[in-house]
């Protein structure tokens, strides 16, 4: 490589070196491979624990599977929750410890996998995705849901899953779905423009060109649903993925989302969704409060 190349501009003002700084966000937490330890474990605990249905199917895929935390009451909220890891990493498992805070709150909760890439696309996880929607929609009241109450709640790659789900246009999907299954949402730490991945190592299982990573942008998309938006993030995540969030919710405001944004103090990019599985955070208190609104 010319040594020019280490100076030459990748996107916006960032150089190929400093865009993978700003998004390799387990490379900027050095102590990741203990919070992974620590989610592993405590989520083997809390499915020993919870009253809950384990592995139960919303597709034909291998992967479409769900852990259906039960509710303490019948007509209650359904929250889906969808994990992070750059959509080719992690798994349900490591979430189940994060929905106490919600189903003592009175939820029902779905901890959905995904297949991963590079075994599958972006695109293809966003139709699964699609799926698990559609079967909470049709199948809620069979463990105490209330089909018109879904709330989606996303992190990291998980977040970007909850604005696609925002953008989809569900009648062609469903003859029986309304025009927006979802009540409410909460994107945690997402990526909403995924042109930067392009340029930084995770491509080698992404497989995104500039084209499909536009076509998979819910930033260049409408908001078809008009539930309530959330974005939310750690303080002490790198610039890029804050303003990820700021330029996302500019833009969906701009065509008519109510989209609320809270930055959370003293989270990183992995911490901050730790604190779903807080009672009393602001975390959780915004889901609460979305909840509320989307009634």
């Amino acid at each position: 490589m010319d040594s020019q190349d280490l100076f030459m501009t990748v996107y916006r003002d960032y150089t190929a070196e400093q865009i993978e700084a700003e998004y390799n966000a387990r490379a900027a937490i050095p102590d990741h491979p203990l919070i992974f330890a620590r989610w592993a474990a405590q989520g083997a605990a809390a499915r020993k624990r919870a009253f809950a249905r384990l592995d139960v199917a919303y597709g034909d895929g291998p992967m479409e599977k769900m852990d259906i935390f039960n509710p303490q009451r019948l007509a209650a909220p359904v929250v889906m929750l969808i994990h992070g890891g750059y959509w080719r990493s992690l798994d349900k498992n490591d979430f189940s410890d994060k929905v106490a805070a919600l189903t003592d709150a009175g939820a029902a909760v779905a901890v959905v996998n995904y297949s991963l890439c590079p075994s599958v696309t972006i695109g293809a996880i966003a139709d699964e995705m699609r799926r698990a929607v559609i079967w909470l929609w049709r199948n809620a009241r069979t463990f105490g849901g209330d089909p018109y109450r879904i709330q989606i709640v996303g992190h990291s790659a998980g977040g970007h899953l909850v604005a696609m789900l925002l953008a989809t246009h569900w009648q062609d999907l469903g003859s029986d779905l309304p025009r927006c299954p979802i009540q409410s949402a909460l994107a945690i730490s997402g990526v909403f423009d995924l042109e930067p991945l392009v340029h930084t190592s995770m491509n080698v299982d992404l497989r995104l060109t500039l084209e499909t990573a536009k076509a998979l942008s819910p930033y260049y998309m409408r908001p078809v649903c008009r539930a309530p938006l959330a974005l939310a993030w750690g303080g002490n995540e790198s610039d890029e993925f804050k303003r990820q969030s700021r330029d996302f919710a500019e833009r969906w405001r701009d065509q008519g989302a109510q989209v609320r944004v809270l930055e959370i103090p003293g989270r990183n990019h992995l911490t901050v969704v730790e604190d779903l599985g807080r009672a009393g955070s602001e975390l959780v208190q915004l889901a609460l409060e979305l909840q509320k609104m989307g009634r």
